[in-house]
């Protein structure tokens, strides 16, 4: 969640319980289905002139033939009215956690929507925007005790700019179960298959952890967190954002920084976290495509490059709305803003990469995500690596600069055999490799049996 200012993400509270009760032995792991998952940002008031669950039901072939496993719907719930902005509000000012917003159709079409999704073997998660309300949810009036108060015992927004939204008080054990008792409403209701928990580290870890302890036994959840801290992975969630990764790719695109600290920041990062953990890679999502830039204006014409990196480096690749029809405007937070899919042309672009990711087992998701390591070049703009595991095996090459490369790699483990993802022809490696790239082009070679 971002309202066009930087948040404001105070990690030590992730550390802080102020209700601290005895969390069950739990452990982290994944549900099977999300093993080699890719994930997709729906933006549902944005996705068509009407923003219904049966208008965006018409794309589900379509992103079922992209290689989407998980829908994670932006909240769709009833948006507040009181001091919120724009026409419409923003999504994550909820007026109602256990209501629809009419804007999308009514629960009943987002039951229809969720077994369809099931039925062609795709998951739903739900945006859940524990750490604060709307001014009008009925919650302030009547618990006002269940909200952090000023020194003159007024609601107050836990950011500044979050003018439309007040801070919840966690402190409150009451409030905290009417908070989880909300999440189990949408599984119970509509089957959700997990939840996207919005600014994760602004609410306290152990709150977390018990929605984990009461809404598990119901049905295998995946949980993901808006947020990147090592410590979320604790019992809590399966997956947090990369967002060092995402800045890096805005700084290499501007030539800030060398495309070798790609290899430093991952190495860095497979030893951090726990083997268990996901990470979500990303060049663009919500946030970023409407405060900070589309992925044209902060990549350049590197964006389908780093698409590529975010798509098979080790981890859960996000695509978001738009994304493969090639979106180049910042979408309007709060109005209405239809994305435009007369043409999809990178729709056979992001096929192959996510299909990749479902017949690759060397990119599977966690602990069998592969070995990873980066591959020896001469030129400082290159930037290659491999993804081997016993049964397969990928190797990738980006020229992350605009000026065209001639590319040797000098690695013993890529003789074979190999077909070009996008080339779609074979071609016999040997090393030292020789070959040639385009400014900003890219390869990938995916090991032939």
């Amino acid at each position: 969640m971002k309202y066009g200012c930087s948040i404001l993400v105070i990690a030590g509270l992730i550390f802080g319980s102020g209700c601290q009760k005895n969390m069950k032995n739990q452990t982290n792991t994944p549900p099977a289905w999300a093993k080699s998952a890719s994930i997709y940002e729906v933006n549902l008031r944005q996705y068509s002139e009407s923003g219904s669950f049966a208008d965006f039901a018409e794309h589900l072939p379509r992103l079922k033939k992209l290689g989407v496993d998980i829908l994670w719907f932006m909240p769709i719930y009833p948006i507040g009215v009181e001091n919120s902005k724009g026409t419409l509000g923003s999504y994550y000012s909820i007026r109602d956690y256990t209501a629809v917003n009419p804007e999308h159709g009514s629960l009943e079409d987002f039951r229809k929507l969720v077994r369809e999704i099931h039925s062609m073997g795709m998951y739903v998660i739900l945006d859940w925007v524990a750490n604060h309300t709307a001014w009008d949810h009925t919650w302030a009036k009547d618990h006002p005790d269940w909200y952090l108060l000023d020194s003159l015992g007024h609601f107050q927004p836990p950011v500044p700019d979050w003018t439309d939204v007040i801070d919840l008080n966690y402190e409150n054990p009451d409030m905290r179960q009417a908070m989880i008792d909300a999440m189990a409403f949408w599984v119970k209701e509509a089957d959700v298959d997990g939840f996207r928990c919005d600014v994760a580290e602004m609410v306290p870890l152990d709150f977390w952890e018990e929605a984990r302890n009461q809404l598990d036994p119901m049905k295998s959840l995946f949980w993901l967190a808006e947020g990147s801290v090592p410590e979320l992975h604790s019992r809590a969630f399966h997956m947090t954002y990369d967002w060092d990764l995402f800045h890096l790719m805005n700084r290499v695109a501007k030539g800030e920084r060398a495309p070798c600290a790609i290899d430093s920041l991952m190495r860095s990062d497979l030893n951090r976290y726990p083997k268990s953990a996901y990470r979500m890679r990303f060049s663009t999502n919500h946030d970023e495509n409407s405060w900070n830039g589309t992925v044209f204006e902060r990549l350049g014409q590197g964006a389908q490059a780093f698409a590529v990196l975010t798509a098979t480096l080790p981890g859960m690749p996000l695509v978001y709305s738009g994304q493969e029809a090639g979106l180049d405007k910042r979408l309007n937070f709060f109005e209405k803003d239809p994305i435009d899919w007369d043409d999809v042309p990178l729709q056979s672009f992001y096929e192959k990469l996510l299909h990749l990711k479902t017949h690759c087992s060397c990119m599977a998701n966690g602990d069998d995500q592969g070995r990873y390591h980066a591959i020896k070049t001469k030129s400082k703009s290159v930037f290659g690596f491999v993804l081997e595991d016993s049964a397969s095996q990928i190797f990738v090459v980006t020229n992350l600069n605009h000026l065209p490369v001639p590319v040797s790699l000098n690695d013993s483990t890529l003789t074979g055999q190999y077909r070009s993802l996008f080339g779609d022809e074979s071609i016999t490696v040997r090393s030292p490799f020789e070959s040639e790239l385009s400014g900003w082009g890219y390869e990938v070679y995916v090991r032939e049996p």
